[in-house]
């Protein structure tokens, strides 16, 4: 018995790498996953593995970073399967340059694949269980998004997939608030992990044999096979960075300062001459990466 069986899950970009990796570990865990990905060699590839492993899967190569794509993929989930349980959203390419060297293509591309696609495999998924629920069924929707810590905290040289990472923690939390009381959760991953994408940074850090690797992209599916699954029925709008065997749990933009002009609004000499009290002991300059153990 596999923490969910009987659930229905797609999983967008599940050709190689994380959502690989996820997709062989939901069926594992006794899901039937539709594996999406743009090269459907690919992602029938992953289904003949995880039929070969005894588990249930189907192949889908629809472009989810358009709504006619996210649609037919869910659709196709739903017909396949009479409902959809979880939808992991992975999907994602890079196209990184200094934001002053940047394309109009290599902006929209990356817009389009990560924010776009996430909000449209969203936006059919919610309408599916929002129509569940308002005809009396007991709805458990999951929704695993995917984030990045460049999104967190701002990678020199991504301004495209930094904007659209960040949006899609926002977006993550949007998400929670709207589904809940269609009994759905929403939370999201940020993972460190060797892929395709990040090959030439992290292609040379193998580990020695037999010992753990820390940047295996297995190490990210069990958190999102948590997420999916019953256990994390209390758990929603939270975004979780995920590397080798360490979880962090994140937390959003708060408030570390604050001055006040007994009810008239500031001037610029004033908020000058203040800047130390709003600051107090913290850096006016740029915000600390935030990387490390």
């Amino acid at each position: 018995m596999g923490g969910l069986d009987g659930r229905t899950a797609l999983v967008t970009g599940a050709g190689r790498g994380i959502g690989r990796a996820e997709a062989l570990l939901l069926a594992a865990e006794g899901a039937h996953v539709t594996v999406n990905d743009v090269d459907l060699g690919e992602a029938r590839a992953v289904v003949d593995e995880i039929t070969a492993a005894g588990g249930s899967g189907r192949a889908d190569d629809h472009d989810i970073s358009t709504w006619d794509g996210a649609g037919a993929a869910i659709a196709g989930v739903v017909d396949d399967g009479g409902n959809l349980d979880v939808l992991v959203n992975n999907a994602g390419i890079l196209r990184d340059a200094m934001s002053f060297s940047m394309t109009e293509d290599q902006w929209t591309d990356v817009i389009r694949v990560h924010l776009a696609g996430h909000a449209a495999c969203a936006h059919f998924a919610g309408a599916h269980w929002r129509e569940r629920a308002k005809a009396g069924e007991e709805v458990t929707g999951r929704i695993v998004n995917t984030a990045s810590e460049s999104g967190l905290y701002g990678l020199v040289g991504q301004v495209n997939y930094a904007a659209a990472k960040a949006g899609i923690a926002s977006m993550t939390v949007v998400l929670a608030r709207e589904l809940a009381k269609y009994g759905v959760t929403v939370n999201a991953i940020a993972p460190r992990a060797r892929t395709r994408m990040t090959e030439t940074v992290l292609g040379a850090l193998l580990p020695e044999e037999g010992a753990f690797d820390e940047w295996d992209p297995a190490n990210i599916a069990p958190v999102v096979a948590w997420l999916a699954s019953d256990a994390a029925a209390d758990v929603t709008g939270q975004v979780f960075v995920v590397n080798g065997d360490k979880v962090h749990r994140m937390s959003g933009w708060h408030r570390t300062g604050r001055i006040d002009n007994g009810g008239r609004a500031f001037t610029p000499d004033e908020l000058a001459a203040r800047a130390d009290e709003l600051f107090g002991d913290e850096s006016r300059g740029l915000p600390p990466m935030g990387f490390g153990e």
